[in-house]
């Protein structure tokens, strides 16, 4: 009994201190300046766009948990003065939606209707409650313009990437895009069939984007970049979209595409740790290229 007590008491002990350490690296959140009216939060979930507006502060994304998002608000009105009165949702996956219950209800929540369809049904657990206050309540299909405190915002939704409903955010006056999950900086990027994610539109997406004006790139992932570091991501991408073809077409299986499959175009990516590594890696690129052009798996 004793030894059972101490072993219990051990065990508390050590979750504790696991708890207390994943909510340091949670907070532990960076800075990084784009322009004078722009900045990227990035941390242990994706990467947040800050813009300040004469009316008052537009995010991009707000992380992956309500005290993450509490965070990012914390540091974005700091950063610019002026309270958050929009959100951008760039697509429905957590990392970039389950900080929104964090800020008040009833501010201006914008996505694609995809994005929120796929939250109400692909994540409804999340969205009961007060937080079913927090989902979008202003979508669009292709194309929609804000304009706000002097800024306009062209939101894009270019086509079938990471899911089916991602956008962009085109940030005129500082020349600046935030391409959200169409762009993993340097790393192996998640790549979500079921939901519509295609490896083999994917490139085309990209293209519908990538002669926009812009000079600064916030990924969805990594750091900040240049339309030269969307271009190599879009390299990558079509090396991965030809390895699928090529494996279809030879009626090749998994086992054997993945031991004989050239990535060069990812030489230096790494895979994405959000406290520990996530499984997003060479082999689960080429797997999901393989499921969607042999059709092992289709949307949900």
């Amino acid at each position: 009994m004793r030894k059972a007590t101490i072993s219990l008491l051990i065990l508390i002990i050590l979750l504790s201190a696991a708890a207390v350490w994943m909510r340091r690296e949670l907070n532990q959140l960076t800075v990084v300046r784009v322009t004078d009216d722009l900045h990227m939060i990035a941390g242990a979930g994706s990467n947040v766009g800050v813009l300040k507006t004469s009316e008052g502060t537009v995010l991009v994304d707000t992380m992956t948990w309500q005290m993450q998002g509490k965070k990012v608000r914390a540091i974005a009105e700091d950063i610019t003065g002026q309270p958050v009165v929009m959100i951008i949702n760039t697509h429905y996956h957590l990392d970039h939606t389950h900080g929104n219950p964090a800020f008040a209800p009833g501010i201006r929540i914008i996505s694609t209707e995809q994005t929120l369809q796929h939250l109400q049904n692909r994540d409804a657990g999340n969205w009961t409650g007060e937080a079913a206050l927090m989902l979008p309540n202003e979508t669009f299909e292709t194309e929609k313009t804000v304009r706000i405190g002097g800024k306009t915002l062209r939101l894009i939704h270019p086509g079938r990437g990471h899911t089916d409903g991602d956008l962009v955010v085109l940030f005129e006056e500082d020349r600046s895009i935030h391409f959200g999950d169409l762009l993993f900086n340097e790393l192996y990027p998640n790549i979500d069939l079921e939901a519509g994610g295609s490896v083999q539109n994917w490139s085309q997406s990209l293209e519908a984007v990538v002669d926009l004006p812009f000079e600064h790139v916030i990924p969805g992932h990594g750091d900040v970049t240049d339309r030269q570091g969307v271009r190599r991501f879009q390299d990558f991408i079509e090396q991965l979209a030809e390895i699928g073809r090529d494996a279809a077409a030879a009626n090749r299986s998994l086992e054997d595409t993945l031991a004989g499959a050239s990535l060069d175009s990812a030489t230096g990516f790494k895979e994405i740790e959000i406290i520990v590594p996530v499984g997003i890696d060479r082999d689960f690129v080429i797997r999901r290229a393989w499921e969607e052009a042999t059709a092992a798996v289709t949307a949900d």
